[in-house]
């Protein structure tokens, strides 16, 4: 076996449960040693996701909540490969995204940001992997918003990703963000990633996935595991 074919999970490359500049993580992380519970076949069998279960507009925000016309905002695409550790397609992965609108305000009750709501933008989609384990939305580059987790402090550009594989115990969930934001210096939740796999949370500008006159692109790959494997959050943040 070549020293590089195997890859262990790298626990290293993801945030603790316990990170005191993101202060809601002082009230959820664990203070007593985890307890490993034995997967019953409700865990590891089910639901089955195919393309049946998909609506067509389900992967294009521009238009999957539209009532009276297009969202406002920057269009933009976001595309990527689901890997494995070894670097291989992962196919059938079931990708759920989330998303502020452009204005910062997501269609939530809890949700009092001072922003505008768009009445043409629902702020979710999914969409399956193909057998290169590409996937590819339409959206609106969301916008930066305001929480209470200290003075003054805003959230970056960034959209949620939800992985499913199988079955519901194989949930993986991350952020994506966007080059270049200035407030990624300044974001307890980016930060909490540890510093050498950060970057893997950042996606890539990409002209040739821009859609001209319509849509700037960028990329985002998703590795699930091993020493190049994207930051998940841990799981109940």
């Amino acid at each position: 076996m070549a020293e590089d074919s195997y890859r262990p999970r790298d626990w290293q490359s993801h945030p603790p449960y316990l990170h005191p500049a993101y202060r809601s993580t002082e009230l959820r992380a664990p203070t007593r040693p985890l307890i490993p519970l034995r997967q019953s076949l409700a865990e590891l069998t089910g639901p089955v996701y195919g393309h049946a279960a998909l609506a067509p507009l389900d992967h294009d925000l521009t238009r999957n909540g539209a009532c009276n016309g297009a969202p406002l905002g920057e269009r933009i695409v976001v595309t990527g490969r689901v890997l494995d550790e070894a670097g291989r397609a992962v196919p059938g992965c079931l990708i759920e995204i989330w998303q502020a609108n452009a204005a910062g305000r997501y269609i939530h009750r809890t949700d009092q940001h001072d922003a505008p709501l768009d009445a043409n933008f629902f702020g979710g989609g999914r969409a399956l992997t193909d057998d290169e384990g590409r996937y590819r939305f339409l959206t609106i580059k969301p916008g930066a918003y305001p929480w209470g987790n200290h003075h003054n402090a805003w959230r970056p550009n960034h959209i949620h990703f939800s992985l499913f594989g199988p079955s519901l115990a194989t949930r993986l969930v991350t952020q994506m963000y966007f080059p270049g934001d200035p407030l990624l210096a300044l974001d307890p939740i980016f930060q909490g990633a540890p510093e050498a796999a950060r970057h893997r949370l950042i996606a890539d500008f990409s002209i040739a996935v821009t859609e001209p006159g319509f849509a700037l692109g960028y990329v985002f790959d998703i590795v699930l595991r091993g020493r190049g494997a994207t930051p998940m959050e841990a799981p109940g943040r």
